[in-house]
């Protein structure tokens, strides 16, 4: 069982881990080296021998390998990532760097995105230290760069360029699952990921005729692209079900009683009725029942008389397991004749099965510490770094166990401002991690 230490350690470790200033601001502006260290110090305080591994100086990666006490059985990856997103100081009511805790809720950029989980990982690993105790089966740690951008110099490099250190491994844990998700009636509802859309960031590229802003021409670069853009921005994706979401509809109908004739093979027609049945917890599944692609930036012009000869567009695309064949296809008739299109990156979609052995174990660790809980199945609208471990043939959840008090609204704390975490939570995800992890 987890201990007192571990309870303290895991606050301290996501307070420091705060401290340590990992934005990562794209295009390789970012600089993960010293939260490498520091984890990595703390796993070789435990006897767990860390690897340091870059793509590119400063980007530094962290993998160890814990011996299970079955060798016959598969490995299971555990990841989280060590950058964050940007965030500026005047907009917080907390230094987002400070690492503060503060009315028991310890502040800052990565509370909750996600050097919280790291913290966790440290705080289990190391009380299983100082306990003897061994998992059952192998567990491969790694602590990596860049996820908050291509994850090129992070989970990307270590599948391409170093496969042989997540030998054995078929499963994975990692970002975002297992938190309270309180429904506005009582009801505490845990989504367990076992799925993501696909990554689609798109660049859209229209040329015209450069010339003078008081003469007339037809074929002017920045109307094509607004063009585009605007029919882009206001096209209305159909539905597609994937069999995560499915499984996640299902559960979420049976926990509120609801009858629906979405089970049946063409009842795609009642999804849209059911989300609004489903409340506030609708925003479990909703952002998941459609490919998306939101404009995002817009570049054109140097001068304002004078029409020029291209203009720019940057799109937020994603896609559901399956459905990346029907999302170019859209793209090339939204985006029209005169305007080109291209990935300026692109990830694959995953699904995981919901009635796997480890799905259970997940559930099974959840339940014993919020026995009032419901746990649900859900897919990421967004992506994480199991994309790049997928090349590996390793199936991700996302599970990183929170139970939050209500009004607390956890989604809209990543990338948000005044992103924090209370204390209790990381207790509770301790005790989850370390049930699970013993014996997953």
């Amino acid at each position: 069982m987890v201990d007192a230490r571990a309870r303290d350690e895991v606050v301290r470790f996501t307070s420091d881990l705060i401290r340590i200033d990992t934005t990562n601001r794209g295009g390789g502006d970012c600089r993960e080296r010293p939260a490498a260290e520091y984890a990595a110090a703390l796993l070789a305080e435990a006897g767990i021998e860390p690897t340091l591994l870059e793509r590119t100086p400063g980007r530094t990666n962290v993998v160890a390998r814990i011996e299970g006490t079955d060798p016959a059985a598969d490995a299971l990856l555990v990841h989280g990532h060590l950058d964050v997103v940007p965030a500026e100081a005047a907009d917080w009511s907390v230094h987002p760097f400070s690492g503060e805790v503060r009315d028991g809720v310890v502040w800052g950029r990565g509370a909750v995105d996600m050097k919280n989980m790291d913290a966790m990982i440290l705080a289990v690993l190391r009380g299983w230290a100082r306990q003897g105790v061994r998992p059952r089966r192998d567990l491969v740690i790694a602590f990596t760069a860049d996820e908050e951008a291509s994850a090129e110099d992070g989970s990307g490099f270590l599948a391409d360029r170093h496969p042989g250190l997540f030998e054995g491994c078929t499963e994975a844990v990692g970002e975002s699952g297992a938190f309270t998700f309180h429904d506005g009636t009582g009801r505490e509802i845990y989504p367990i990921a076992a799925g993501e859309r696909g990554t689609g960031w798109l660049k859209l590229t229209a040329r015209g005729r450069a010339g003078h802003g008081s003469k007339v021409n037809r074929e002017n670069a920045v109307t094509r692209l607004a063009a585009a853009v605007t029919r882009i921005g206001e096209h209305a994706w159909p539905l597609r079900l994937t069999p995560t979401v499915r499984a996640a509809l299902t559960e979420l109908a049976a926990l509120y009683g609801i009858e629906t004739d979405l089970y049946d093979v063409d009842g795609l027609h009642d999804v849209d009725g059911l989300l609004e049945k489903l409340g506030p917890a609708a925003a479990l599944v909703e952002a998941t029942v459609r490919n998306s692609a939101n404009p995002t930036m817009l570049d054109a012009g140097y001068k304002v008389n004078v029409i020029p000869g291209e203009a720019v567009a940057f799109v937020d695309g994603r896609y559901l397991a399956g459905c990346e064949d029907e999302f170019r296809a859209t793209l090339d008739e939204l985006t029209g004749p005169d305007v080109d299109w291209e990935f300026h990156h692109r990830e694959v979609a995953l699904q995981a099965p919901v009635d796997a052995p480890l799905f259970a174990r997940m559930r099974a660790a959840v339940g014993e510490f919020a026995p009032e809980g419901h746990v649900v199945p859900y897919c990421m609208s967004g992506g994480t770094d199991a994309k790049q471990f997928s090349r590996l043939g390793i199936t991700g959840y996302g599970f990183a166990p929170l139970k939050l008090p209500k009004g607390f609204d956890y989604q809209a704390l990543f990338h948000g401002v005044d992103e924090r975490v209370p204390v209790e939570a990381l207790h509770f995800g301790v005790h989850v991690l370390d049930r699970f992890l013993r014996t997953a």
